[in-house]
């Protein structure tokens, strides 16, 4: 209990929402939010080397044999949520205002995370070494899926704020997957260095995306972000993410029940196919969307994020404790 606890309950997330509060206060402005717009596109470059250098090639290729497991999250990932993100656009649009169920939409198209799936996993028992693999896939593919879904449901529901999908991959290939391409090629060298110093690596990964989030929610809140979302508007949002996350832990773990999986790669199946990244969701908003846009834009993004850690924590420990009392009657029989 005590590891999900800190998963949902870190200092991180308690970051993540002092630096909302630090741009809702005092937001960077003129030309200080220039200069702040120029170090966060360099931040993010930095953040996919990161990305791109911490990424185990040994750890993806042993995965791939279980390729039914990776398809099926691959396609709850890039398939399910954004048709249930175009089918609740229209309601979302009216509980929460047009930029906000943009958010919702752009949600539904963003890749798996990757630590918290891998840990989840790892709680429940599940196949942690397909949950790598899938996860890290999901990350990988999302780059290049991810815009072109943006691009193609932004004009499907009759949307203007979001680019065209192929202006819109050619910015975050230049951006995002080349910065990730240099990590992996740098990996043979600085691969050492960089598993030995995990927890400065860590820092600046996360550094990074809380200086998007604040250069983001600065232009956001100087565009009036907060004269537009209400008390009201943030339940209705809360709501929206927690029916999302409902029905796509209900799917997942359906889909895998009845596919035949195993109840290890059911669990894997589950926490890899319903959760959401931050960590990519961010810095690809800022690519994606004008700079006044994208805090109403990954605010969606960051309510669903709490909400499937809260979730999740919970499931895992569930699945971990139905584990051990199986092996506690399998000894005692």
């Amino acid at each position: 209990m005590k590891e999900a606890l800190s998963l949902i309950f870190d200092r991180y997330t308690l970051a993540l929402l002092g630096t909302v509060v630090l741009a809702s206060l005092l937001p960077c402005r003129g030309q200080v939010a220039e200069v702040f717009g120029t170090v966060t596109t360099a931040a993010i470059a930095l953040l996919f080397f990161l990305h791109g250098a911490k990424l185990s090639r040994d750890a993806v290729i042993a995965g791939l044999l279980n390729w039914r497991l990776h398809l099926l999250v691959l396609a709850c990932t890039f398939v399910l949520f954004p048709l249930l993100g175009l089918a609740t656009r229209s309601l979302a649009a009216q509980v929460v205002g047009t930029q906000l169920a943009l958010g919702v939409l752009f949600l539904c198209t963003l890749p798996s995370t990757v630590q918290s799936s891998i840990a989840f996993t790892s709680i429940a028992r599940g196949n942690v070494p397909a949950a790598v693999c899938a996860a890290s896939a999901s990350s990988l593919l999302g780059i290049f899926i991810t815009p072109l879904l943006v691009g193609l449901l932004v004009h499907a529901g009759g949307g203007k704020a979001g680019p065209a999908p192929m202006a819109a991959i050619q910015g975050v290939v230049l951006q995002l997957f080349v910065p990730f391409v240099a990590g992996q090629v740098a990996r043979r060298w600085i691969g050492g260095l960089v598993d030995r110093n995990k927890k400065v690596i860590g820092l600046v990964d996360r550094g990074s995306i809380l200086l998007v989030v604040y250069t983001a929610f600065s232009a956001a809140v100087v565009a009036g972000l907060w004269k537009d979302v209400s008390a009201q508007t943030l339940a209705w949002l809360l709501a929206v993410c927690c029916a999302l996350l409902a029905v796509a832990l209900f799917v997942t773990a359906q889909l895998g029940k009845r596919l035949g999986f195993s109840r290890e790669d059911r669990i894997t199946i589950l926490f890899c196919g319903s959760k959401k990244s931050l960590a990519s969701g961010i810095p690809m908003a800022n690519v994606l969307f004008s700079g006044s846009a994208v805090g109403a834009i990954v605010l969606p993004l960051m309510v669903f994020h709490q909400i499937q850690l809260m979730v999740c924590a919970v499931l895992a420990q569930r699945y971990a404790r139905q584990a051990a009392a199986t092996a506690t009657a399998g000894s005692a029989a």
